[in-house]
């Protein structure tokens, strides 16, 4: 049984409820999780109390959704939680019983109906697998039925080492599906994905996250919905992806995204990059689709978003830019064309100005590591200031090994980069403009490339005090007053 703090504080909402006469079970992805041997980023309770109730009956509450039946508990200090510090993050969703009405904006429901039974509300939610119940007392108590028990026509499991199947309650067909690794939407696919369309991309999440498959006319109808997933806020498509990115499956997500045709929908300009051929000299691998897809592939659970949205646009201009010279296929121009194409689509879903810079970044730079061999000290050491430069050296890493695998040029700037001081890429500027003043000289846009000049000259080491900053103004740019 699990010990987490948040466990034992949805736990003893659980118990609360029921020794006051309600049904109470933990739902949802929560159930899936821990079947699937996987801790539970957060746990949901479901319940036959109403909002009213939970409100009344716990001490601390949140009546964020209560108009959807939905209220947050938090567990009092030493309620589940270690210490003090942990109280805000036992938090459990509390939900009552419903059976939604119409949803006219795709998101939420234009009412609901609170019901006293957990059949009537597991048919409201989305996926078999997200549409089980666990009792979690039931737990503590060992049972000592057969194969498996049927309660009010639900299938109580029997089968599991663990213990947590013999508390599962499945009115869905949820455990079937977990077993055989199917994505199945419950009910009719069409109203499931017509009531949330985000849904349409949350299964894709789920399918790629797990390994699962989706279900054939699930997968139907989100070919024939997936224009409706303009109706979704960019933010929260955006969150979506940014998820099916960093969960460590991004191949797999962007796979599927193609095949249910949502991938022109949210990112057509990704998918233009399908067929659209690269020089084999230095693309063995294939189209510029692939080659993408080989980066993804390397992102790891938890990666920065900003590199996993770096990996997936980095070569996002080169369809635009695509043609066949007569010694080979050049995209002149893609990483200029590819930052401003990442920019529209920075904007269009609404990304932090942090991120969008950082992601611009990744783009525009990622060429330069062909030449940093070659790079003067002062241009290298200039290139190593780059923001979170790591994340530029982790995605020429992956674009590499997407390509011709050769990591010469990586090895050489990692080892270049891990053995340069602090100091020495980012010195104490010898001469400011104040010095300059001081000098006699009148300021003006020339100061600029005095100023640089003289870092030039530091950053490669041919000065190291002012008086020798001095002297190089004087024979580059002219005495002061000249």
């Amino acid at each position: 049984m699990p010990k987490s703090p948040k466990f034992e504080a949805a736990v003893q909402i659980v118990e609360k409820l029921r020794s006051n006469g309600f049904e109470a079970y933990l739902a949802g992805g929560c159930v899936r999780d821990l079947l699937l041997g996987r801790e539970p980023v957060d746990y949901d309770v479901a319940t036959s109390a109403k909002p009213d109730v939970v409100l009344e009956m716990f001490p601390r509450t949140f009546a964020v959704g209560a108009h959807f039946g939905v209220v947050l508990v938090a567990s009092d200090t030493g309620a589940g939680c270690e210490d003090g510090s942990l109280a805000e993050r036992c938090v459990t969703e509390v939900a009552t019983f419903r059976s939604d009405g119409v949803y006219s904006d795709g998101r939420h429901p234009d009412a609901v109906r609170y019901t006293k039974t957990a059949r009537e509300d597991v048919q409201r939610r989305d996926f078999t697998i997200n549409g089980l119940l666990l009792d979690p007392l039931a737990l503590r108590v060992p049972r000592k039925a057969g194969p498996s028990t049927s309660v009010a026509g639900a299938t109580f499991a029997q089968d599991d080492s663990r213990g947590l199947r013999t508390a599962v309650l499945d009115y869905v067909g949820g455990l079937a599906d977990l077993d055989e690794g199917i994505i199945r939407a419950i009910g009719e696919p069409g109203r499931r994905f017509e009531e949330d369309h985000l849904r349409l991309l949350r299964a894709v999440r789920f399918a790629a996250r797990f390994g699962f498959a989706l279900e054939s006319q699930t997968a139907a109808a989100m070919r024939a919905l997936a224009g409706r997933i303009h109706a979704v806020s960019r933010e929260r498509v955006r969150d979506e992806l940014t998820k099916m990115l960093t969960e460590g499956k991004a191949r797999r997500a962007f796979e599927l995204l193609d095949e249910t045709g949502l991938l022109a929908q949210v990112l057509p300009e990704v998918a233009k990059m399908k067929g659209v051929e690269q020089p084999p000299q230095f693309h063995p691998e294939g189209d510029v689709w692939i080659h993408t897809l080989m980066l993804l592939e390397q992102l790891e659970p938890g990666c920065e978003l900003t590199l996993a949205w770096g990996a997936l646009l980095h070569d996002v201009g080169k369809p635009p830019t695509f043609r066949v010279a007569p010694d080979r296929i050049r995209f002149d121009g893609h990483v200029e064309v590819g930052v401003a194409m990442s920019a529209n689509i920075c904007r269009r879903f609404r990304f932090s100005n942090d991120d969008t810079r950082q992601i611009l970044a990744l783009v525009e730079n990622h060429m330069r590591f062909a030449d940093a061999p070659r790079m003067r000290a002062s241009t290298l050491k200039r290139f190593f200031r780059l923001d979170n430069f790591p994340e530029h050296l982790a995605l020429h890493r992956m674009d590499c090994l997407a390509a011709h695998a050769n990591l010469e040029i990586y090895n050489f700037v990692r080892e270049s980069y891990a053995s340069m001081p602090e100091e020495s890429m980012r010195p104490h500027p010898l001469l400011t403009g104040r010095e300059l003043i001081a000098a006699g000289y009148t300021p003006g846009p020339q100061f600029k490339p005095m100023l640089q000049a003289v870092e030039d000259a530091q950053l490669e080491g041919a000065i190291t005090t002012p008086e020798e900053a001095l002297v190089l103004v004087r024979e580059r740019f002219g005495a002061s007053g000249a």
